[in-house]
């Protein structure tokens, strides 16, 4: 069976392969972005308090999607660790990768829930002075951190399934949990089947419900068909060595989503000073762009594992096929979601009972924004392929340019813009795609660098 395992990934053609391996990653990413979306979908559409419930949860969003990217990233690090060891015909360092990546999934999740108890309130009203919206986004934020241990074992057994070619098993158990969450979603938040109306918290525990049966899933899995590594407990014990390996290849990962939390956080304030109805035109609009990156973000996973197998064997026309066939997917999924965003942004404003300011600016932000895309995969592509090649720095660069560095400057400039003159709201948007546009001239000098560096060299 490992044979056949080494040989699908050192053998297959890289484009089919990729293919393979992506779609059901990236349906499982997408996944990942139902759980914010049809939240918010349920809790606008609440008789009372609708739209003040959608402010709630933008402002807790940067914060979730901090606990994922701590959660993912260290699943990405053992993604690669374990995908690059078994390459190398190393299952020693392979089964430590695995059982150590375990190990800081019950760190994290002690982490989250401690900032749960204590951290949840001062975060939210840091944003906020409306009462109302402040102890909606408290509660909600309090329920996903405390019972966060759904969501970051799951990240971790998710990775470890795609990084022995199971993508499929990940892929349903996502599915299983944003299905439960889709579900509990209506009958927790409106009070349905005799369940008590819990608004806003009822959102939060369907989410958190949903994560826990998507870990029941993928843990089963992992018992039961990656036999490729062993669940001994001896490698469960902290290796700082390992440790290091993984951070090494998953650090960049998380601070790469983590700036999504920083971006995110800092444009809820940059766009509040103009209106709140701004920020919840932002806070929608990201979280259905999240379908879009995500779906790049799965082509990404696939890109990873199968290019570190072949860097690890040191493959060079293998490395050079997941180079052009990774970047001609991720490009083709994310001028597909372009046309997609500028045909539904109506639709999309009439789903969530948008009206008046908010409608417009979610409307001309779904236009606008969207822009960006065409230049976000390529700079997504990159990272994934920066992170299999021992590029980690490369790679968080990017992010930095694409999230931070760029972002934070425009958005300054076009939201005083705006301020002067409210017409011109609409400029605001251009921060993405001019952001997405300048990183992806930096990825393209790295590549050249990291190409030359690590295999034209060797």
């Amino acid at each position: 069976m490992e044979n056949i395992k080494q040989n699908k990934m050192a053998e297959k053609p890289v484009g089919k392969l990729m293919l393979s391996m992506g779609i059901p990653m990236i349906i499982s990413m997408v996944l990942q972005a139902v759980y914010n979306i049809v939240d918010s979908i349920f809790v606008s559409n609440m008789t009372e308090g609708g739209e003040n419930a959608l402010n709630a949860l933008t402002l807790a969003f940067p914060l979730q999607i901090l606990m994922v990217a701590v959660g993912i990233g260290t699943g990405v690090g053992a993604n690669v660790l374990v995908a690059k060891s078994l390459g190398m015909k190393d299952s020693e360092r392979a089964n430590k990768a695995a059982g150590n990546a375990v190990f800081l999934a019950f760190v994290i999740y002690a982490a989250f829930l401690i900032f749960g108890i204590a951290g949840a309130g001062p975060y939210i009203r840091s944003q906020t002075s409306n009462h109302e919206i402040a102890q909606m986004g408290t509660n909600y934020l309090q329920i996903c951190c405390v019972f966060s241990f759904g969501m970051t074992f799951f990240a971790v057994y998710e990775k470890l399934l795609q990084s022995t070619g199971h993508s499929v098993c990940s892929t349903i158990a996502q599915v299983s949990g944003a299905v439960t969450n889709i579900i509990l979603d209506p009958i927790m938040i409106y009070g349905w089947l005799g369940m008590p109306e819990m608004g806003v918290k009822g959102a939060a525990y369907a989410t958190v419900i949903g994560q826990i049966v998507s870990f029941a899933a993928a843990l089963a899995f992992h018992l039961k068909v990656n036999i490729l590594i062993s669940n001994k407990p001896c490698y469960f014990k902290p290796d700082k060595n390992i440790i290091k390996a993984i951070y090494s290849i998953g650090l960049p990962a998380i601070i790469s989503q983590a700036l999504i939390s920083v971006m995110t956080y800092g444009l809820n304030l940059i766009f509040g000073s103009i209106s709140e109805a701004m920020v919840t035109a932002y806070g929608l609009y990201y979280k259905i762009q999240q379908f879009l990156l995500f779906a790049a973000f799965g082509m990404r996973d696939a890109i990873m594992p199968i290019t570190a197998f072949a860097y690890g064997m040191g493959e060079r026309k293998r490395i050079r096929d997941c180079v052009k066939f990774g970047q001609l997917y991720t490009a083709i999924i994310m001028f597909a979601g372009f046309i997609l965003i500028e045909i539904l942004s109506v639709p999309f404003s009439d789903l969530f009972g948008l009206s008046g300011e908010t409608q417009e600016l979610f409307i001309s932000a779904m236009n606008i924004s969207s822009v960006c895309f065409v230049f976000a995969g390529i700079n997504i592509a990159f990272q994934g392929i920066f992170q299999a090649m021992d590029g980690g720095i490369q790679s968080l660069v990017i992010s930095f340019c694409r999230q931070i560095i760029f972002v934070f400057p425009a958005a300054i400039i076009f939201t005083g813009i705006t301020r002067s003159n409210h017409d011109l709201s609409w400029i605001s948007w251009m921060t993405f795609p001019i952001a997405e546009l300048l990183a992806s001239v930096i990825g393209l000098f790295l590549f050249l660098g990291i190409w030359h560096k690590n295999i034209v060299e060797k």
